[in-house]
């Protein structure tokens, strides 16, 4: 079975999406509901970081975005109005978060490693070998291109959704998308040739 038209190996590399989250556990966040805020975390955690990560590059920084994301949406979660969209409005801060952190460090070079198994499902039995091949797949994508696959494939949002979030026309989002697929592709291709 192909997972957004890849292969298995393909889908082995890339996370799993993340589970869907409700309007109703924002409400129950916002609510002061310790439980609810736990299951936020659980399931929205390896997505914002992912996204994070896709913004600012470097593993420490997008670790940082994540914890500000969570503790923001907690102190923000009273303000949130039900639009169906909540994971959107998640990733949203996150954005914010992650683009406030590049404008605070605009003197600190960009090209930091990039640690995308950290997103992934940590499994002990993952060879090292597909990590690494996770990494470089990744880096293989432009920027844009690797927040769209992020925000599609860990965060299951809908093309439109990422356009909206990312403030791109829907007929860019889902050229790079297209565009990001296939060099992921050729990528996997090429490696399993070798």
């Amino acid at each position: 079975m192909l997972l957004f038209g890849l292969s298995a190996l393909e889908q082995e590399l890339l996370p799993a999406r993340a589970p869907a989250l409700e309007d109703s556990l924002i409400l129950r966040v916002a609510q002061g509901d310790t439980q609810a805020f736990s299951e936020l975390y659980l399931r929205a955690h390896k997505a914002v970081y992912g996204f994070a990560l896709s913004i600012v590059k470097n593993q420490h920084d997008a670790e940082d975005v994540m914890q500000d994301t969570f503790l923001k949406v907690d102190a923000a979660a009273g303000s949130y109005q039900s639009k169906g969209k909540p994971m959107a409005w998640v990733l949203t801060i996150a954005r914010n978060l992650a683009l406030e952190k590049l404008r605070e460090r605009r003197d600190v070079p960009l090209e930091q490693e990039e640690d995308w198994h950290l997103w992934a499902s940590v499994d002990p039995t993952r060879a090292q070998e597909d990590k690494l091949a996770l990494e470089a797949a990744m880096k293989c994508l432009g920027n844009e291109e690797r927040q769209v696959v992020t925000l599609h494939a860990l965060s299951g949002l809908k093309h439109r959704e990422i356009a909206a979030l990312l403030d791109m026309p829907l007929a860019t989002v889902l050229s790079k998308y297209r565009r990001a697929l296939l060099k992921l592709k050729n990528y996997l291709e090429e490696r399993e040739a070798t």
